[in-house]
């Protein structure tokens, strides 16, 4: 058996306890014994982590019946990239449950609106309207940034960090755009940068990743490529990455997590349409989903981004706070995205194995 093979090796795997010492805590509620799962899961974990180049954080948050808590992600922030577009859809419905929107109201596409990454939008044509519940859905289950800032620019980033620390109680850094995330990554490397267009970044997708787009970024500028103050594009993101924005604790935002599917952010509506787009996304069939048995009841949302991808999500979320069980996944540094992902759907398989995952009825 799987667990017996990580059981056996557990002391083997004990030596990155010494380079992460914060991390593999397993906690249970006040006067409740360990959670059964806990244990082998934070090995299985271990060896994940060990076998995949880079860091691998996960954090697991069980209610109900044999409730209790693996952190393996420690106090530290992990950059969320596109998993931030769930806090952002919860501050979206929350203001329609208050009658402050209509899923109805329809936002015009401009042209200062682009950013690159997944989705349709980049298809269409400035303009063109597009109700709110039309950009909640292609923000989650497509993934589109272009939807996404257009959402937050309608609440104001102000107004969202504040709701999402209300919601957290602390663990997210900022969160901006994700137009302002290529600006402040590359506004690093040259003044001019400031001034560009957004569609000038946007044409910065069509260069491979690496040499080849700072190269695009110095024709973009008009400035010889020794003018851009970067070695490698790896450097770039690595310095953006260290000034803490779109970013949080793990257990940061399990806590928005469990407060969503218990309840109490949103209305029972609201909640579900929130979850029905997290099921039915996209961008996660090779990640934790990989590893699970199917018709696992998985609602969840996917990030990626250079060096970075996450898999957040809740297992079985029609239990709420009988049952319900939050996963949540960042792995960094890794020298190619598939080992990232192996990483995930091991999670995954993981999860099942300590019978964290079961399909439906």
């Amino acid at each position: 058996m799987l667990l017996g093979a990580l059981l056996a090796t557990a002391l083997l795997a004990g030596c990155r306890t010494e380079e992460v010492p914060e991390r593999g805590a397993i906690d249970a509620p006040p006067g409740a014994p360990e959670p059964v799962w806990a244990a082998p899961l934070e090995t299985a974990v271990r060896e994940i982590d060990g076998d995949m180049p880079g860091d691998f954080g996960v954090y697991v948050r069980r209610l109900g019946e044999d409730a209790g808590t693996l952190d393996r992600a420690g106090d530290r922030r992990w950059y969320l990239s596109s998993t931030v577009k769930v806090p952002v859809a919860i501050a979206v419905l929350e203001r329609v449950d208050a009658g402050e929107l209509s899923l109805d109201r329809e936002l015009v596409l401009a042209e200062s609106d682009f950013v690159d990454g997944a989705g349709d939008m980049l298809a269409q044509e400035p303009g063109t309207g597009f109700s709110i519940a039309a950009l909640l859905e292609k923000s989650l289950r497509d993934s589109d940034s272009t939807a996404t800032d257009m959402l937050i620019r309608l609440l104001g980033e102000d107004a969202l960090n504040r709701r999402i620390a209300e919601w957290s109680g602390g663990g997210f850094g900022p969160i901006t755009t994700i137009l302002q995330v290529r600006y402040d990554a590359y506004g690093a490397l040259h003044p001019g940068v400031a001034d560009l267009p957004n569609t000038a970044l946007l044409r910065l997708r069509n260069a491979e990743a690496g040499e080849p787009r700072l190269a695009a970024l110095a024709r973009e500028l008009g400035v010889p490529r020794a003018a851009l103050d970067a070695d490698d594009l790896e450097s770039v993101f690595g310095a953006y990455y260290e000034t803490g924005r779109n970013a949080a604790t793990l257990e940061g935002f399990a806590t928005v997590l469990e407060k969503l599917v218990t309840g109490r952010l949103l209305s029972p509506a609201s909640t579900g349409l929130l979850l029905d787009h997290m099921r039915a996304i996209s961008t996660g069939g090779a990640r934790i989903q990989a590893g699970l048995p199917a018709g696992v009841d998985f609602a969840q949302k996917t990030g990626t981004q250079l060096a970075r991808a996450c898999n957040v999500g809740v297992l079985d979320p029609g239990r709420g706070a009988e049952g319900a069980t939050l996963v949540l996944a960042c792995a960094e540094d890794f020298d190619d995205l598939g080992q990232a992902e192996r990483a995930f759907r091991a999670l995954g398989g993981a999860l099942a194995e300590v019978a964290l995952a079961a399909p439906a009825g």
